[in-house]
């Protein structure tokens, strides 16, 4: 039987004693029953993950030794997925959920012209994604931006490869299962790093947005013979990505 897994994020490989907070305390002692001498996982979401054993049950302040250590390398590839901000916030949570389960390494929630809605509650969100990062056993949590202006993520963005996903039908424009095939196979691909795609609002991106994008090297993409929501649309990507 698996271990129950943790997430404490100030945990590095030197630590040997650990004193949990008052939340993950609690569900631990009161609602798993976990007793003096019980053996847990914990990881910092920056690739360690920590077998340790608890030395006081206390319900508010449960101490952990730390029995062994391993710690596991990111990907090779850092999959970045810059993803409008959409009205229904259930929806979008939703999306930071499946694609921290997917292996996405970093998400930047994006302000565009069609955007209708900028607040964002990043605590919260940060949240969603370490109990996505737990249910899926992984020992890297996400990075999650603040959001940013479209135009400012176009200047400051330096991914090897980048792609905007667009609803404007476009001769060039391929799908971008077959522009990831196509790179794999091309002789430079061992140093291929990293990667960026664009997911637009409801609406889509403008005209003069892809055309800025076009203009900064950013390749013209379609996700698939349907039109998607963005939500939907992120998650397709996302799995393209980190598999091709």
């Amino acid at each position: 039987m698996a271990l129950p897994f943790f997430y404490k994020e100030d945990v590095d490989l030197t630590t040997k004693q650990v004193v949990l907070d008052e939340d993950t305390s609690k569900h631990m002692v009161q609602v798993l029953r976990m007793k003096n001498g019980a053996q847990l996982q914990l990881t910092n979401g920056k690739g360690a993950l920590f077998t340790c054993e608890i030395t006081d049950d206390n319900r508010k302040k449960c101490a952990v030794s730390i029995l062994t250590i391993t710690n596991y390398q990111l990907s090779t590839i850092n999959i970045a997925i810059a993803i409008s901000l959409i009205k229904n916030n259930t929806r979008f949570e939703w999306f930071l959920e499946k694609a921290t389960e997917i292996g996405v390494t970093e998400i930047i929630p994006l302000i565009c012209e069609r955007t209708e809605k900028t607040t964002f509650k990043l605590e919260r969100m940060k949240g969603i994604l370490v109990s996505a990062m737990l249910q899926s056993q992984q020992t890297w949590l996400p990075v999650l931006h603040e959001p940013i202006k479209f135009a400012a993520l176009i200047k400051q963005s330096n991914q090897q490869q980048k792609f905007i996903a667009h609803c404007i039908d476009e001769n060039d424009k391929e799908r971008l299962s077959a522009k990831l095939i196509n790179s794999r196979n091309e002789r430079d691909v061992p140093h291929l790093t990293s990667k960026l795609i664009l997911i637009g609002p409801e609406g889509d991106f403008t005209k003069e947005e892809i055309e800025i994008a076009l203009r900064n090297t950013f390749i013209p993409v379609a996700l698939g013979a349907t039109r998607l929501r963005t939500e939907t649309a992120g998650i397709v990507a996302a799995t393209l990505l980190v598999q091709l």
